[in-house]
C-alpha cells in the first residue's frame, strides 16, 4: 500500500470510478474493501488519516453489547454477535475472546445478569466465544486482585473480543488495496460535482501534500465521513437538516498495576446510569468510557473536565490503589456520530443502529452503527449504491459480497489461541510479523525499543511508511502504534527519532523535522490531563 502509487492511479485515470468513498474510517474503509472485492473500481479519498478520527479511540471492544440487551434491542444485539464471530475468523490476530467480570453485590444481583447472560449466550450460539456463568467471591478476587472486597460478593463473567482499532483498519484498508481499490490518506474532498441533470458526477479533492486540486468523476459518490457527514451532506444540499447528534466519549490509561489480569471488568450501572468498563490492553489498562453531548465536531476533541473526574471517580469506588490525575498515562477522546432518533436529550438513548440515505442528487450517505457491526454496514451500503437508479450506470457486473468469508492482511491462525492485544507482544502484526523481523535484523538498532515505557522499534517505524502509508510522526505514534494512546509523556520524548527516521525514508528535509515535532508537542496536549 502505497502513497505515491495510488496518487499516480488517480492522475492518470480518464475513465469514472465506479465509487468514490469520502471518508477514511473504518465505515469507509470496509466500503472500499467491499466494493473492491466485488470487482467494483473503487477510490477511497480522506482528509486526514486513516483512522484519525472516531475509529481510533473506541473502548477497544468487538461485542454485541450488553447494555443494548438490556435496552431490548434484540436485532442489533444478534447481528452484532455474528459479526463478532466473522471478525475473529477473518482476522484471528487482532480480535480474540475477552472474558469480563460483573462484580455483584448480592445473590439476587448474581441470579439478574446470570439470567440477562443466558440470553447473550443463546443469541451467540455457534461461536467460538466463552459462555458465561456466576463466580464466588474467593474467585472474582483470585481473577481480579485490585477490586475492592467490600463491592463484591461474586459476580458473573461472560465473554466478549478485544482488538486494537486501528491495527484492524490498516489490515482492513491493505486488504482493500490488494482487491485492487486506490486509497488515499491527506486527500480532502472540497465539493461535489453534478451533471446537468443536477445528480452527483463526482467530487472535487485537494492533495494536501502537494497543494495539487483534483476533478475526479464517479458512478456513484459514497458519504462516510462519521462525524463530519453532515458537511458533507451541506456540499450536496446547503440547508439539509443535520442527521447527527454527536456526543463524546472519553478513555483513561493507567498503568497495568491498577487492574493486573487476563480479565475485564464491567460496571453496568455507575453513579449516573452509564456503563463503565477497565480493560487490559497493551500492557495498560484502559477506563472507560463517558457519553457527552456535544454541540460541535472536531478532528482532534478534547475530554472536559468532568468526563475525567467521572472515571478517576468510578475506579476509585471499585480498585484497590485508588488512581490520581498523576496516575493517568494517556486520556484520548472519540465523537459518536448517533443518528437523531427521538427528543431525548440523552445520547445513549440514540439509535446506535447505522443508517443509509441517498438525496435527491444522488449522494449515498452512511453513517452510525459501530465498529463491531462494520462489515455488515458496507455490505449494505454496498447494495443500495448498486441498486440506486440515481446518476450514470456502473458499467462493471459485480461478484456477490465476498467479505463474509474474506481473511484481512496479516492473517495468522496460530495468533487465534492467545490475547495478543491486551498483554505486551507484537502478535498484532500477524503474518506480517516475520518480515518485520527481517526489516529489524538490517540493522541492530532497528529492533531495539526507543524507549523503556513502550515497546515500539525503529524496524516499526520503518515499517509503518514503507507498507502502511504512514506519513507524519502522529501516524507512526498514534494509529500504526498505540504509543500516543499509552503514553503521552513517553511519545513527546521520541518524536524527534521517529520524525528524522521518517524523513529519512520519504527523503525530507531537516525543516520538516521541526515542523513535525512542534506539531505533535501541540497534539498531545489534548491526550494530557492537567495536573491540579
Amino acid at each position: 500500500m502505497h502513497r505515491d502509487t495510488n496518487r499516480q492511479r488517480v492522475e492518470q485515470r480518464t475513465e469514472p470510478w465506479d465509487i468514490v468513498v469520502i471518508g477514511g474510517g473504518a465505515t469507509g474503509v470496509a466500503i472500499a474493501m467491499d466494493a473492491a472485492s466485488r470487482g467494483l473500481d473503487c477510490l477511497l479519498l480522506e482528509q486526514a488519516d486513516f483512522g484519525k478520527g472516531t475509529s481510533s479511540r473506541s473502548t477497544k471492544l468487538v461485542h454485541g453489547g450488553v447494555r443494548y440487551l438490556q435496552q431490548g434491542n434484540i436485532t442489533l444485539v444478534r447481528d452484532a454477535l455474528r459479526e463478532r464471530t466473522l471478525l475473529r475468523s477473518n482476522a484471528p490476530q487482532l480480535v480474540h475472546d475477552m472474558p469480563f467480570l460483573i462484580p455483584c453485590r448480592s445473590t439476587w444481583e448474581r441470579l439478574y445478569y446470570s439470567t440477562g447472560l443466558k440470553v447473550y449466550d443463546f443469541l451467540a450460539t455457534g461461536n467460538r466465544f466463552g459462555r458465561s456463568h456466576a463466580v464466588s467471591e474467593s474467585e472474582t478476587l483470585q481473577r481480579v486482585p485490585t477490586i475492592q472486597r467490600e463491592k463484591t460478593s461474586g459476580g458473573v463473567i461472560y465473554h466478549d473480543g478485544q482488538f486494537d482499532d486501528t491495527r484492524l483498519l490498516i489490515s482492513m484498508a491493505r486488504t482493500a488495496d490488494e482487491q485492487g481499490a486506490c486509497l488515499l490518506n491527506y486527500f480532502g474532498v472540497t465539493s461535489l460535482l453534478k451533471n446537468n441533470a443536477g445528480e452527483i458526477s463526482g467530487v472535487v479533492a485537494i492533495d494536501s501534500e502537494t497543494n495539487t486540486e483534483h476533478t475526479i468523476h464517479a458512478h456513484r459518490v459514497v458519504n462516510a465521513a462519521g462525524p463530519f457527514c453532515d458537511a458533507v451532506r451541506e456540499m450536496d444540499e446547503p440547508q439539509a437538516e443535520k442527521m447527527l447528534a454527536a456526543s463524546q466519549g472519553v478513555h483513561i490509561v493507567l498503568p497495568r498495576r491498577f487492574f493486573p489480569g487476563d480479565i475485564a471488568m464491567i460496571v453496568p450501572k455507575t453513579s449516573d446510569g452509564r456503563v463503565l468498563f477497565i480493560i487490559p490492553w497493551h500492557n495498560h489498562a484502559v477506563v472507560g468510557t463517558t457519553d457527552t453531548a456535544i454541540d460541535e465536531v472536531s478532528l482532534e476533541p478534547r475530554p472536559q473536565s468532568q468526563e475525567i473526574e467521572f472515571l478517576l471517580a468510578t475506579a476509585k469506588e471499585y480498585l484497590v490503589e485508588s488512581p490520581t490525575r498523576e496516575d493517568v498515562l494517556s486520556v484520548f477522546t472519540g465523537i459518536r456520530p448517533l443518528v437523531k432518533g427521538d427528543k431525548s436529550s440523552r445520547t445513549a438513548s440514540l439509535s446506535r443502529d447505522h443508517t443509509i440515505r441517498i438525496s435527491d442528487s444522488g449522494l449515498i450517505t452512511i453513517t452510525g452503527g459501530k465498529w463491531t457491526t462494520v462489515r455488515k454496514m458496507a455490505e449494505d451500503c454496498v447494495d443500495k449504491t448498486l441498486s440506486s437508479t440515481k446518476g450514470s450506470a456502473i458499467a462493471t457486473q459485480p461478484k456477490p459480497c465476498q467479505t463474509e468469508t474474506l481473511r484481512l492482511h496479516g492473517y495468522d491462525a496460530n495468533s487465534g489461541s492467545k490475547n495478543t492485544v491486551a498483554g505486551s507482544g507484537r502478535g498484532h502484526y500477524g503474518s506480517d510479523l516475520r518480515e518485520l523481523k527481517q526489516l529489524e535484523a538490517e540493522k541492530p538498532e532497528w529492533s531495539q525499543p526507543m524507549t523503556k515505557e513502550l515497546s515500539i522499534t525503529p524496524g516499526e517505524v520503518i515499517w509503518a511508511v514503507r507498507h502502511e502509508m504512514a506519513r507524519t510522526v502522529e501516524d507512526v505514534l498514534a494509529r500504526r502504534t498505540r504509543c500516543l494512546f499509552l503514553n503521552t509523556a513517553a511519545s513527546k520524548r521520541i518524536a524527534p527519532a521517529v520524525a528524522e527516521l521518517i524523513r529519512h525514508e520519504l527523503q525530507l528535509d531537516e525543516t520538516w523535522v521541526q515542523q513535525q515535532v512542534t506539531a505533535f508537542e501541540e497534539l498531545s496536549k489534548a491526550y494530557e490531563i492537567p495536573i491540579e
